[in-house]
């Protein structure tokens, strides 16, 4: 979809209604999504920043009554400034230095037992930040799919959303010859970005779910109940999933925990300030996402199933992954999971896979 496409759809339908403006901090600073489709320039050159600033959450698209979706008109304002080259992406410089390392060989595993049909795609900062969960997790999953192989690999979401359309598709046309010569049918992920990605360019080809329904499905055993509340917070890239949703909160229900519910959750949850990479050109916008996040907790322990959500809302309250709750109950509702910061957490990658490839050597 060309940016003059979306452009012209959001201009003629959007009702200037500012149901969305009231939600968003982005739209506050530059307006309804109306009025910054009629100032779009052919050129998109007068726009080569402000796009950037965007979340890409789509709660937008949640509150817009006219059910318009301006973050694809903003993410195509991103590869229109990519194709023209106004894009500066020196201050996203580590993000992209971050997939390029997640791409490479030295980081890459791909094993595919006998007959193996599903493989695990953890994503790259589950494996970096817990590397033995994701190791654990991995055994468990084998339980359930005897022949399950596994990837350690980037999905490149960093470029996508950045608008790189030509890195992104380069990625993408090689993941999807990889899983059509070995005839792969499904992919299990613990990342919400990664299943985005995958669901959106792969799904015609092959079946893709999460690793949480899967746990969900076949009533994961959890090592000891414990008491409290706390409260879960969904990354924006699944907004529309209900089926994980409900998921991820049978898996903290199940360790005997109550839920509180938040103001936004689900389809209506918040983005955790990471969405989009807006943190590296709008450090306001961003933070100012993860202190309302961290706000409509009223205190209670977050609990999320993205790894990248845990690492910017950590910094503004106590955040537990999902998986941290299902193997260590008592550590994760204390808040005594330790993870690592970089350079450990590539270190850590390392460290799964010379566990993978002892493994696989039984």
């Amino acid at each position: 979809m060309s940016v003059k496409k979306v452009r012209d759809e959001v201009h003629q339908k959007c009702t200037r209604c500012n149901l969305c403006v009231k939600q968003c901090g982005f739209l506050q600073k530059y307006g309804n999504p109306g009025n910054i489709a009629d100032a779009i320039g052919l050129d998109g050159k007068s726009f080569a920043e402000m796009p950037f600033e965007c979340s890409l959450c789509s709660l937008c698209e949640i509150k817009c009554p006219a059910k318009l979706a301006p973050a694809e008109m903003f993410l195509e304002m991103r590869r229109d400034a990519v194709s023209n080259g106004v894009a500066d992406f020196s201050r996203q410089k580590a993000l992209l230095n971050y997939e390029r390392r997640g791409v490479s060989n030295r980081y890459s595993y791909f094993a595919l037992p006998k007959n193996c049909e599903t493989i695990f795609f953890p994503g790259c900062t589950l494996a970096g930040l817990r590397p033995k969960q994701t190791f654990r997790l991995f055994k468990c999953l084998k339980d359930y799919v005897p022949n399950l192989g596994i990837v350690l690999h980037c999905c490149c979401k960093p470029s996508h959303d950045l608008g790189r359309t030509g890195a992104f598709e380069k990625f993408s046309r090689k993941m999807g010859q990889y899983l059509e010569r070995n005839a792969i049918k499904k992919i299990l992920v613990a990342c919400p970005g990664c299943y985005k990605i995958f669901k959106n360019y792969y799904s015609r080809s092959v079946q893709i779910e999460t690793v949480y329904e899967i746990m969900s499905q076949n009533r994961f055993p959890v090592s000891k109940k414990i008491s409290g509340s706390v409260c879960v917070h969904d990354p924006c890239v699944v907004r529309h999933e209900d089926g994980i949703h409900d998921s991820v909160r049978h898996l903290v229900e199940a360790t005997g925990l109550n839920l509180f519910k938040m103001n936004h959750e689900r389809k209506n949850t918040l983005c955790c300030g990471e969405g989009g990479a807006v943190n590296f050109v709008n450090p306001e916008l961003s933070q100012n996402w993860s202190a309302l996040r961290a706000k409509e907790s009223e205190g209670q322990k977050i609990i999320t199933y993205c790894a990248g959500c845990i690492n910017r809302l950590n910094k503004f309250h106590s955040v537990s992954h999902v998986l941290d709750l299902v193997f260590e109950p008592q550590a994760a509702l204390a808040g005594k999971i330790k993870t690592s910061r970089p350079p450990m957490t590539y270190l850590n990658r390392l460290f799964l896979k010379y566990w993978l490839k002892k493994s696989f050597k039984i």
